[in-house]
């Protein structure tokens, strides 16, 4: 049943010396606040990687080659060498860890190399299988992707970045089958792209030109060499063993050390991933000591604030206990006390930490909004069960708070607290 007279009696307690409740209340404030913004950050930043790699996939790796740096059955140190077609076939039919293998190829030098009409720009231009999109998919504006036809038949037909559409049409202008002039000879556009993930790979998709691999060797005189390969591992395998079987037989096949370790460069995304996740792992482990301690430290103070109220009211709790009062009813009132000051001061934390986050939250969509595409922190929240639970962890702090307190104020006789002074 609600008592209207201790809830009273527990205001004019905190209300008798304001700034020593404040500064015990702000101890409690600043614990969650900072557990709250902390953790609503790091959730931000792992939202914002998570958002910036897409969909592209987390059990793959890609490869290329560079100078060898060891002499290798007669062939001498230092040479160039570089993929074939014939390296990327058998992979494909002897490596049965080996889900999806797609080659791909740059073009090099400088200058323009793109033209339409009087208008020019330089591009990122790719030769790439239609698997290359199951690998690092991108989102098909208007058109299509390249498909297998496209590679069958070398069909001189592109797909290009929405960057290469602003650059080279004007806005109300339909690209899709237009051509367009890309080192010297005409292609024509059969869709318009853009990124899902911020993870380049030679230049970035929305200015990038892609044309069918088969194509590019044919065009751009590049016989059989493939410039990268992206590979990714059947369910049930690592990336990383099939990482190492492929570089073990492509230095096989094309006379390269074994013991080469710059011959073949590579990233592992399933290794990066897990690097990340590990890296999300200690700023969250991170977040919670630190605002845990912090917390602590604000009820502590709390704990500290009640035995200082519980010693000058000594008399007070004699009465109260010479006229009746029962210890249990004792404990229950300071306790209420401290549960009140901590819950009231957890939930000003709560509230301001949420607020500060959706006020930041704000302030990073309004940048994106304006065309600023470099910002790594995305949609930085607090789960509600995350923030229900320190409520509930603050209440309960409180009442251990408190507790020690009370628990010392009925241990004294009525009659020794009547003569306290």
């Amino acid at each position: 049943m609600f008592d209207t007279d201790r809830w009273k009696e527990i205001i004019n307690v905190l209300k008798k010396n304001k700034l020593r409740s404040f500064l015990t209340a702000f101890g409690v404030f600043w614990g969650i606040f900072m557990l709250i913004v902390m953790s609503g950050a790091g959730r931000g930043l792992e939202n914002g990687i998570t958002q910036g790699v897409g969909q592209i996939a987390t059990n793959s790796f890609f490869m290329w080659t560079n100078r060898t740096s060891e002499p290798y059955q007669g062939l001498r140190r230092g040479r160039w060498w570089s993929f074939k077609n014939e390296d990327v076939e058998f992979i494909r039919r002897h490596v049965g860890e080996a889900d999806i293998v797609s080659p791909r190829l740059f073009a090099f030098g400088s200058g323009n190399n793109t033209v339409r009409g009087e208008r020019s720009a330089r591009f990122h231009i790719k030769g790439d299988y239609p698997e290359w999109d199951l690998i690092d998919p991108a989102t098909v504006l208007q058109g299509r992707w390249l498909n297998q036809v496209d590679i069958d038949q070398r069909r001189k037909v592109i797909v290009v970045g929405e960057q290469v559409i602003k650059e080279l049409f004007n806005v109300d202008e339909n690209p899709i089958g237009e051509y367009i002039r890309v080192s010297g000879m005409y292609y024509q556009i059969v869709g318009v792209v853009k990124p899902i993930s911020n993870i380049n790979m030679n230049g970035r998709t929305e200015e990038s030109i892609f044309m069918p691999f088969t194509t590019m060797q044919v065009a751009y005189n590049y016989g059989n060499q493939v410039h990268l390969m992206g590979i990714t591992a059947k369910p049930g395998y690592s990336a990383a063993l099939v990482e190492d079987k492929v570089i073990a037989i492509v230095k096989e096949r094309n006379k390269v050390a074994p013991t080469d370790m710059q011959a073949v460069s590579h990233i592992n995304l399933e290794k990066q991933f897990q690097q990340f996740s590990g890296l999300f792992t200690g700023i969250q482990m991170l977040t919670w000591i630190v605002g845990i301690g912090t917390l602590l430290a604000g009820v502590i103070g709390v704990s500290n604030i009640m035995l200082v109220i519980v010693k000058e009211r000594t008399q007070e709790i004699g009465v109260m206990r010479a006229i009746g009062a029962t210890p249990r009813k004792v404990i229950g009132q300071i306790i209420m006390e401290s549960v009140f000051l901590t819950t009231i001061a957890g939930y000003l934390g709560l509230v301001a930490g949420i607020m500060l986050l959706e006020g930041f939250n704000y302030v990073l969509e309004m940048a994106v909004a304006n065309g600023n595409d470099e910002i790594f922190i995305k949609n930085p929240e607090i789960n509600l069960t995350v923030a229900i639970a320190c409520l509930m962890v603050l209440i309960i702090s409180g009442a251990f708070a408190g507790y020690l307190p009370a628990k010392r104020a009925v241990s004294i006789k009525p009659i020794d607290a009547l003569r306290a002074e």
